[in-house]
């Protein structure tokens, strides 16, 4: 499956997507961004989210609990670090490793994150990835950037993925 091939090219998200890239004018577009990428997405895909405060990363997440049918309110985990959604379909695993500046430690959590969503068969959304120490050649990556307009949403898929 080539995502990106399949997927939509900037803020209308209709079904015609041609790019990797979205420009999103609004919190609501980015997580319909986050909804569209669920449909797309292989079950138990692991979603890296880069960005900066404030780039959406939350709000996708939003979006992909919204298309799981998670009912329960979606906040960024910083403080609990951990989120699990069981009862979604898929299952949704959230990681905010923020607060871990030793990449040890967001590596030990992430590893151990990453059995349990592999038993659930869960999508593990992961917001702050560059705290890892692990290389992820299987993960997908979404570049979230702030804009004044709005926000742009880069996807790239796994190094190991066929094209």
């Amino acid at each position: 499956m080539n995502l990106c091939r399949d997927s939509e090219a900037s803020g209308s998200l209709g079904p015609d997507f041609t790019q990797c890239v979205w420009e999103l004018e609004t919190l609501e577009t980015t997580r319909r961004l986050g909804e569209h990428l669920l449909r797309k997405l292989p079950r138990g895909s692991i979603l890296l989210l880069q960005g900066e405060l404030g780039a959406g990363k939350t709000s996708l997440v939003q979006g992909l609990a919204q298309a799981c049918s998670i009912t329960e309110p979606i906040t960024s985990p910083t403080f609990a670090l951990a989120q699990h959604y069981p009862d979604g379909n898929p299952p949704l695993v959230h990681l905010d490793l923020y607060r871990l500046e030793a990449p040890g430690s967001a590596d030990e959590l992430f590893l151990q994150e990453e059995e349990e969503a592999r038993a659930l068969g869960a999508l593990m959304a992961v917001e702050w990835p560059e705290r890892l120490g692990l290389q992820l050649p299987e993960a997908w990556r979404l570049e979230l950037t702030y804009l004044q307009t709005g926000r742009r949403a880069q996807l790239k898929p796994p190094k190991n993925a066929s094209t």
